[in-house]
């Protein structure tokens, strides 16, 4: 068995509050922390996506469609789709970020 905590996890090479939680050559997943006001720009990525919303309240945004999303609430994006993600809230917006590689 193998763990991996929150607060020891590596980073993720990027200017944003996210943790590598886990990581193969399937699957990676993300946990993402947003502070209020914070946001992802829209990108593409070459795998399949699937967001698990944590806590707090967000926008996910493709260039076709914007959602609010919630806690306990997965949305999933295919592979080459731009999206990006905002905390529309006053506190933390947290989610993990499962990549289907």
């Amino acid at each position: 068995m193998k763990t991996t905590l929150l607060e020891t996890a590596e980073k993720v090479p990027f200017d944003l509050d996210g943790k590598k939680m886990f990581s193969n050559e399937k699957v990676e997943i993300i946990h993402l922390n947003l502070s209020a006001t914070e946001k992802l720009e829209l990108h593409t990525n070459p795998f399949k996506v699937v967001f698990y919303i944590l806590e707090g309240e967000g926008v996910l945004e493709t260039e076709d469609e914007q959602i609010t999303v919630e806690p306990d609430m997965a949305i999933e994006i295919e592979a080459g789709v731009k999206r990006g993600l905002k905390n529309i809230g006053a506190s933390c917006f947290r989610l993990l970020v499962i990549k289907l590689l």
